[in-house]
């Protein structure tokens, strides 16, 4: 096992340690954005639009998380930098018309697959320098799962 950088940088970048999940890390990671979601809008009074704004609000530290940590390990993209997909997962969370069991479950399966498909033009923005390329690629297959989350929204299945 390589040596963890420590920090808010590996904090930030692991998700607090979501990242270090020996199985589907980046699963990992979007459950760990999703555990914080439900609770903000459980508690919170959260509306689908907040998500939007915290994942804008997170993404600058996201990024320079996610370039120092792959710069330390000497990676381009470590497996355990899961910040990316908790960004991500929230721009989805930005486009459901309710946020109920059924929103949150479309929207968690809804960003997988597009983080796992990375559609055109979503790998392309892989190639982006340092922890730009990190994120900018999570984000892209956010805002597919969010149209699709608020198509579906719009025709009531959900």
């Amino acid at each position: 096992m390589r040596d963890k950088p420590g920090g808010a940088a590996a904090a930030i970048a692991t998700w607090f340690g979501c990242g270090y999940s020996p199985k589907a890390p980046g699963t990992a990671g979007s459950l760990g954005a999703l555990a914080p979601a439900v609770l903000l809008a459980q508690y919170g009074g959260f509306r689908p639009w907040h998500f939007a704004v915290l994942a804008a609000a997170v993404t600058p530290a996201a990024i320079w998380a996610a370039g120092r940590v792959a710069r330390a390990w000497g990676e381009k993209d470590p497996s355990q930098v899961v910040v990316d997909e908790v960004v991500g997962q929230w721009v989805t969370l930005a486009g459901a018309a309710a946020l109920d069991w059924k929103s949150w479950l479309a929207a968690f399966v809804l960003f997988r697959f597009f983080d796992i498909w990375k559609p055109f033009p979503v790998r392309r923005l892989e190639a982006l320098p340092g922890g730009l390329g990190i994120v900018a690629d999570d984000l892209a297959a956010g805002v597919y799962g969010a149209l699709v989350l608020f198509a579906a929204g719009c025709f009531n299945f959900y």
